[in-house]
């Protein structure tokens, strides 16, 4: 054996060693983690959980900002019906992501994960928020309307909806946008995922045809 080859399978040796060495290899939970599509999957449960803190933190603002102390009771008890209509969207909006979360760990095993996963990302982020402008958008708009009469859009500025105060006609506007907003996110994320498939299917027939030429 030359003494290029026996330099060979020392440099081997030793790197094999250092493979084993923690002090080279402590990232690799890490590394298996993105690569397998584990951070993916951690986006879906910190939105989850920023549909549980939503509502709470809007409640927390409208009270910080001092309103229950200078309007009517009408007012307060709107604000108390508008922020249960907040929570139950919150619900909703949890639930969305929580039940979608399952979906990456099927897509994760396909061979464009980035691509893929990251198209059911923007399509769910598109069924959450469309959901929650309609449920929101609705909800509040009918209180508002049954409570409050003319002052209704006070309702949405003091509860920090101020995007939704098209006054009374946003029981139906917020049900339109949400409904485009889902479709419209729904499109986009499938064009991404026919992009993929298209890449996917061209490489596959390349492939094929390689096999056949080799073949023959």
């Amino acid at each position: 054996m030359s003494d290029f080859e026996t330099g060979g399978d020392k440099l081997k040796e030793n790197l094999d060693k250092m493979d084993k060495h923690l002090f080279f290899v402590f990232s690799k939970p890490y590394m298996d983690f993105i690569g397998k599509g584990g951070i993916f999957s951690f986006i879906y449960f910190v939105m989850a959980g920023v549909n549980l803190i939503l509502p709470f933190a809007i409640i927390y603002k409208t009270i910080d900002s001092g309103v229950f102390r200078y309007v009517g009771a009408k007012f307060i008890f709107a604000i108390i019906l508008s922020w249960l209509v907040i929570l139950f969207a919150g619900w909703i909006g949890f639930q969305i992501w929580w039940i979608r979360r399952a979906k990456v760990v099927e897509t994760a095993s396909s061979e464009f994960i980035a691509t893929t996963i990251f198209s059911e990302i923007l399509q769910t982020y598109g069924e959450w928020l469309g959901t929650l402008t309609g449920i929101i958008g609705a909800g509040v708009g009918i209180i508002a309307l049954l409570f409050l009469g003319k002052e209704a859009g006070q309702l949405f500025a003091y509860t920090g909806l101020d995007f939704l105060n098209f006054g009374p006609m946003v029981i139906l506007i917020g049900p339109v946008i949400g409904f485009f907003i889902i479709i419209l996110f729904r499109f986009i994320a499938e064009q991404i995922r026919l992009f993929a498939s298209l890449v996917n299917h061209t490489k596959e027939i390349a492939a094929n045809l390689r096999n056949k030429a080799n073949g023959a």
